[in-house]
């Protein structure tokens, strides 16, 4: 606990880890299974349980609850663990569940920022660079990949996916995975193009952004069914690692993805066509 700054207050249960210049605001509460690593910040009345680790620099805001008992009903005590990476922020009264399954981990990468209300369930996964706005919510084993943004108000269906860069709307409802790079938003869920101003803000270039966009406009636009609008993907785009997992995200959709079920032509992709505007250049 070296440099720590820790309020008379707050509850540190014996076998607690607490790192260099760790900040424990009042009535605080660590459990003893508990790793604060260094410069980490809890305020007043958070809650932290479990095997559960805070990456270095990252602030737990008032009455956030993290690492404690999953929600599911199959759990029968197993050894679980919350790992939240560095420099994030844990707005008020989240909620961050352990995971269910023995050896199991619920995971939060570095720099996110998981806003007031928010909710994570067991077996979630979310990568580096995330946002999630006010009340959003994933159920279990939903994956969300790098760079994401999920508005506020939104509830993500169980063992869904979110690709990376994507840009979902708040009040929206997710059902299928959301492909990487794209923007949406909606209940239904309505795909309107590519993640364009995230994409340049991220310095893609003109190229990748093109390449994308004829990928976006195959697998959504063209009336082919998915495979046959990979293979052409795989065959007229050039090769790149952003192209290459798209199709990775697309093929390999266990949920299958959101808008693309029943975009045969006629009504729905005219529909499809006039959200296309976010598409050009």
């Amino acid at each position: 606990m070296s440099n720590a700054n820790i309020h008379p207050s707050a509850i540190i249960e014996p076998g607690a880890k607490i790192g260099k210049n760790v900040t424990i605001e009042a009535y605080a509460v660590i459990k003893g299974t508990v790793v604060l690593e260094d410069n980490v910040v809890v305020k007043s009345h958070a809650y932290i349980d479990g095997n559960t680790t805070i990456g270095e620099g990252t602030i737990i805001w008032p009455s956030a609850s993290i690492g404690t008992k999953t929600q599911d009903l199959k759990f029968r005590g197993e050894k679980t663990y919350v790992v939240i990476g560095k420099h994030c922020e844990i707005r008020e009264f989240t909620t961050i569940n352990s995971s269910c399954q023995e050896g199991s981990v619920v995971r939060i990468g570095d720099h996110c920022l998981i806003m007031a209300y928010c909710h994570v369930a067991h077996n979630c996964e979310i990568g580096n660079r995330v946002i999630m706005a006010n009340n959003a919510m994933l159920a279990g084993h939903v994956i969300v990949e790098d760079h994401a943004i999920i508005g506020g108000m939104t509830p993500v269906h169980q063992f869904s996916k979110i690709g990376c860069y994507a840009m979902v709307g708040g009040l929206s409802r997710i059902t299928h995975d959301v492909p990487p790079y794209s923007i949406g938003a909606g209940i239904p869920y309505k795909i309107g193009g590519l993640n364009l101003i995230g994409l340049k803000r991220h310095s893609f270039s003109y190229e990748i952004r093109k390449d994308l966009t004829k990928a976006f406009k195959l697998t959504y636009r063209s009336g082919l069914r998915l495979s046959e609008a990979l293979q052409r993907i795989e065959n007229e785009i050039p090769p790149s690692p952003h192209i290459q997992h798209w199709i990775d995200f697309c093929r390999n959709s266990k949920r299958g993805l959101i808008s693309l079920q029943g975009i045969t032509g006629g009504s729905q992709q005219e529909e499809f066509s006039e959200l296309g505007d976010l598409l050009e250049e």
